[in-house]
């Protein structure tokens, strides 16, 4: 089976991470209650930002969010190891900046992903990850944003959206928890 994933917000806690690192910026000490009420992908609102100041600080903390300890969510690279040591197709599709591709694959590996030679897929924006998915033939397709996945809708792959504040109003099938994943696999084995 081939399988693709986006990875921030959908394999690990990036979101989070940058929350994290927002407070520690800003000297600030938002208890993380806050963070999971927050409707919208930017989370610059509760710290007070403008959208402007808001897109600055991402950008100046960008290197620090991205290639320091951000944590893989819960079960997930366990679960995808598994499922690559069963033969499955692991493919990893992100709109992460051209310039960050490289050390990206990298700390994708360093955390423990499978990674395999022509199945890391970075640089492209959003909307040009249908090309992607669709050249690749993906049975599976998980992500954690609404303006991705809705440009899927009209393809073979089948859909999940992961479980975030902001996509609440999709109507995908959606993963909570990456423990799910290998029943979903099970199940498609089985139908078959």
């Amino acid at each position: 089976m081939r399988l693709g994933f986006d990875i921030d917000d959908t394999l690990i806690s990036l979101r989070e991470h940058a929350f994290h690192i927002y407070n520690k910026k800003l000297k600030q000490d938002l208890p993380i209650n806050v963070f999971h009420t927050i409707k919208t992908l930017e989370i610059h609102e509760p710290f007070g930002l403008s959208k402007k100041e808001g897109n600055q600080l991402w950008i100046d903390s960008m290197e620090e969010i991205y290639f320091s300890d951000c944590p893989a969510y819960p079960d997930a690279v366990e679960v995808l190891q598994e499922l690559h040591k069963q033969g499955h197709e692991i493919y990893y599709i992100t709109a992460r900046p051209a310039k960050h591709c490289e050390q990206t694959k990298k700390w994708v590996e360093k955390a423990g992903f499978p990674v395999q030679e022509g199945r890391f897929f970075c640089g492209m924006k959003d909307e040009e990850k249908i090309h992607t998915i669709k050249e690749l033939h993906l049975d599976y397709y998980f992500d954690d944003k609404p303006n991705v996945l809705e440009t899927l809708t009209n393809e073979s792959v089948q859909l999940y959206v992961r479980d975030q504040s902001y996509n609440q109003h999709m109507e995908f099938p959606r993963l909570t928890n990456w423990s799910e994943l290998k029943d979903i696999v099970k199940k498609h084995n089985t139908s078959k």
